[in-house]
């Protein structure tokens, strides 16, 4: 329902005609009509139906849209500014080292990049909506149509704006009947629908008040002080209900919250029943039943416990392996290089005569207690087998502590490995030579 205006003398004007509306029984028949309407170019002209018709794109020339191009656009210009102001913050305004990790990783900022990618294109989709269909619109002459409602379930719509004043829109009824259309009514602007409603205003005024409140308690809480706790929306987040490690519970009968592993058990993948890989020791050293809490070895098939068999017993020497149980390649030596340098040189020194860091440091404070390190080029440590070297590092020997909790197994090996290339490289002779390197040094002499 429109309004019309009211001339001077009182009499009410012509209703301003804005375009015309036709409605057509099947989508074929709308189809065609949108094609013939398409090469008069008398105006705006589009197709409402309730379901996608795919051929009405092409009928109404409909161009491809620039939304995907802005995504595109945006989402790639997002995505790199956050990378950029990851890889600035850690490895530049901050670099901070964390474990010896490094200070910039693309894999490792990935998630929050991807991020500003999905979240930069729905914005720029967002707001290119508005931009490229004119929103936002107060009113739209075509729902004031009762016909027009039967666009969301069976009707089949074909609406021409018009651009210039010359169109006639009898003439233009007529040609939209003779092209099928069932019903054809014109569409007139309605004034009032220009104009925003007081309400409106109030409570935009409103909403902008509401939204303020929040920062205005934050900003309160964070400059004044008070002796009440704070206002917590998920207590879950702050008191949860767990157990905390070496507390007490009334739960279990023993009172005790950290719960012992299951006797008997052994985690999924946790079996330890290579004896040469995981104790450097040969695999017919589980038929002499020798254990010690430095040479663990797992119970019987019958989960019997072994019987406690130490390796104080004079004249017993368990069987060492004497080759490394592992690949051997060169990733394992630069490993074993590495951890090397991580746990041992700070006592045994990065070429393993036993002047460390923190060796030099205990004998220069003179106090008469400190042990140096053993030197791993003397001659007893380089005839020891490579199991007792990694039994060695595995349980420690006299104050040298072990270090089964802290370097995984294959780590340890690798350890072994780098020593016995120092061992070579401090006590190599010629004939360890390649023949086309000894004889580049005689030809040196």
């Amino acid at each position: 329902m429109t309004t019309q205006e009211i001339n001077a003398d009182n009499t009410p004007a012509e209703p301003q005609l804005i375009g015309v509306l036709a409605e057509f029984s099947d989508a074929a028949t709308l189809v065609a009509a949108a094609r013939t309407m398409r090469e008069r170019d008398v105006g705006k002209l589009d197709a409402h139906t309730p379901y996608p018709i795919h051929e009405l794109d092409d009928a109404l020339g409909i161009r491809p849209s620039l939304l995907p191009w802005l995504a595109l656009g945006a989402g790639a210009t997002g995505g790199a500014i956050a990378l950029a102001v990851q890889w600035w913050t850690n490895a530049v305004d901050y670099a901070y080292i964390i474990s010896g990790k490094p200070l910039f990783s693309w894999q490792a900022n990935l998630p929050i990049t991807f991020e500003a990618i999905i979240l930069s294109a729905a914005l720029a989709v967002f707001l290119g909506l508005f931009v490229l269909i004119g929103l936002p619109k107060l009113a739209n002459p075509l729902l004031a149509n009762q016909a027009f409602l039967k666009a969301t379930t069976d009707g089949y719509f074909l609406s021409l704006m018009f651009e210039t004043d010359s169109a006639e829109p009898a003439e233009l009824a007529d040609e939209l009947r003779a092209l099928g259309a069932v019903n054809v009514d014109t569409l007139q602007a309605n004034e009032t629908s220009r104009t925003i409603p007081r309400a409106a205003y109030v409570g935009l005024v409103l909403l902008l008040v509401a939204a303020m409140l929040p920062p205005l308690l934050i900003l309160r809480s964070r400059s004044t002080t008070s002796r009440q706790p704070p206002l917590r929306s998920f207590k879950d987040m702050d008191f949860q209900p767990k157990f905390k490690s070496q507390t007490r519970t009334k739960l279990f009968a023993d009172g005790r919250a950290m719960r012992p592993p299951v006797e008997g058990t052994v985690a999924r993948g946790q079996l330890q029943d290579d004896d040469a890989f995981y104790r450097g020791i040969q695999p017919s050293v589980r038929d002499d039943a020798f254990t010690s809490i430095s040479l663990q070895r797992p119970d019987d098939a019958a989960g019997n416990e072994a019987p406690p068999v130490t390796n104080t017993d004079k004249g017993y020497e368990p069987s060492w392996v004497e080759s490394i149980p592992m690949e051997i390649t060169d990733e394992m030596m630069r490993s074993g290089r590495e951890s090397y340098n991580i746990h041992c040189a700070v006592c045994h020194g990065r070429s393993g005569d036993g002047n460390g860091p923190v060796s030099v440091r205990a004998l220069s404070l003179e106090q008469g207690t400190w042990v140096p390190p053993t030197s791993i080029h003397a001659e007893h440590v380089r005839e020891q087998p490579v199991g007792q070297l990694f039994h060695t590092i595995t349980n420690g020997v006299r104050k040298m502590p072990g270090y089964a909790d802290q370097i995984r197994p294959a780590d340890r090996w690798a350890i072994v490995l780098y020593l016995r290339a120092l061992q070579r490289g401090r006590n190599a002779s010629a004939d360890d030579l390649p023949p086309e390197e000894l004889s580049k040094l005689r030809d040196l002499n």
